[in-house]
């Protein structure tokens, strides 16, 4: 088979170049050629009637979505139900986090009704079946058999695509796509050029026969997808592994999903026969201490479709620095500062001489607005030293002005806060239901103040 032409092209002007240099010729801007490959044109001959129309939105009826289910509650749940056949998910995370583990989990009990493949570009075939062993995937014990999964160790993007045609399964995991490369180009292995080309030629095959992808992807130390930007655009659906190596606790967040909802939560803890689904999360991230302590507030956060309490602690304490620290573990560093300013502002609390440690206990990072009114009272929780009570649950954005604004969903957290047996939640006045479906007791606010009469 010939090899495919490659030239270096200018990710700031476009030009060509048929070999790497440091430089572009054209624009002289510095490392900005890569490498691509140059596909032959083809003539079209257009004869009378062979353009396209367009039809009309209204016209089309989508079809019901088939998907095929992984076995795993939370990883189905992340995926918006199950895995769609021709699409490609993208998993990201930290070395060690649990990628390989949980796939290999997944395969094993796909695999009790469907064909699978499992190509890995980075263990050899002894390192995973010893994996396997240890989470009762074979050996003795085990409940799928082993002939359904099929194992193929390679690099190689050709080689995989002709197993992959030959095997015909229905899903296929590249573990990882980093180590895959393609012969129609000449840099190594986890390039830019090598990344997007070897992903492309696996999202046409997955697309033209129906076959599920994953893809498992590195990160670089900001926490990020490692090679270009395009490659998450190529796929559809894009999932984070969370979590600290320290901590057993692992979360798997959807980014982007075309077949479900994004920000949505899968929750696994760590043992050592593999990842363990969690089905009450909101149990799992509360302490529920025998006595209230101060700077400590639960929160009704909503990460997707799956309303969820975690636990806010603050502590507050006299700074000798000149600048006080604020540190924040889970949350929005900038979005504190903003808060304490707030505070000072509509509520007559002064923290400028103090340091501010906020954590979200778990390990959860909490992304949205509703956290702002249970930062502000842990954090004066800990400086007046006054518990606000362990049967309480707060959520409610807090504006420049001092107003509590109202949340998306609050009934739904609601109703999660009285699943678990709070007897009072502090909300927005905007999100108070006209008609109360739980006989828990609903504190509205319309003010930083009336929120900081709790404390007095």
């Amino acid at each position: 088979m010939a090899r495919e032409k490659s030239v270096y092209v200018c990710n700031e002007c476009g030009a060509q170049s048929p070999k790497w240099v440091g430089q572009c010729p054209s624009c002289t801007a510095w490392n900005t050629l890569t490498e691509t490959v140059v596909a032959p044109a083809r003539g079209v001959r257009l004869v009378a009637g062979a353009s396209p129309s367009p039809h009309s939105l209204s016209e089309i009826e989508p079809e019901r979505i088939a998907r095929l289910q992984t076995g795993i509650g939370e990883l189905d749940r992340v995926l918006g139900g199950g895995l769609v056949a021709g699409s490609v998910v993208l998993l990201g995370g930290d070395p060690g986090i649990g990628k390989s583990t949980l796939l290999i989990q997944a395969l094993a009990r796909i695999g009790r009704g469907a064909r699978v493949l499992y190509v890995s570009g980075e263990e050899s075939a002894d390192q995973i079946a010893l994996r396997a062993r240890r989470l009762g995937v074979i050996g003795a014990g085990a409940q799928t058999p082993a002939e359904q999964v099929q194992l193929l160790t390679e690099n190689r993007i050709e080689a995989v695509l002709a197993c992959a045609r030959a095997e015909h399964p229905q899903v296929i995991v590249l573990d990882s796509i980093q180590t895959a490369y393609t012969e129609a180009l000449q840099s190594a292995p986890g390039s830019v050029a090598q990344v997007r080309e070897s992903a492309a030629q696996l999202v046409r095959h997955a697309k033209s026969t129906g076959t599920a992808l994953f893809l498992v992807g590195h990160v670089t130390k900001e926490g990020t997808l490692a090679g270009p930007r395009v490659l998450e655009h190529m796929v559809d659906a894009v999932l984070y592994f969370e979590g600290d190596t320290g901590s057993p606790f692992r979360i798997v967040r959807a980014i982007k999903n075309r077949f479900g909802a994004v920000n949505e939560i899968g929750v696994f803890v760590m043992t050592d026969g593999g990842l363990r689904e969690v089905g009450n999360p909101s149990a799992m991230f509360l302490s529920r201490q025998a006595d209230a302590v101060a700077g400590s507030v639960v929160l009704a956060t909503q990460e997707g479709t799956r309303p969820l309490l975690v636990e806010v602690q603050a502590l507050v304490d006299e700074s000798h620095l000149a600048n006080p620290r604020r540190v924040c573990v889970g949350l929005d560093g900038n979005r504190l500062a903003m808060l304490l300013a707030v505070l000072h502002r509509h509520g007559g609390i002064a923290t400028y001489d103090q340091d501010v440690f906020v954590n979200v206990v778990g390990g959860v990072r909490v992304h949205e607005t509703a956290a702002d009114l249970a930062i502000v009272l842990a954090t004066c929780s800990s400086l007046r030293n006054r518990p606000v009570g362990g049967d309480l649950v707060v959520f409610g954005e807090v504006g420049l002005a001092g107003e509590v604004r109202p949340v998306a969903r609050g009934q739904e957290r609601v109703r999660e806060a009285a699943k678990l047996g709070f007897k009072r939640v502090l909300l927005p006045a905007a999100n108070l239901p006209k008609k109360p479906d739980s006989d828990i007791e609903l504190i509205g606010v319309r003010r930083l103040e009336q929120a900081l009469e709790l404390l007095r």
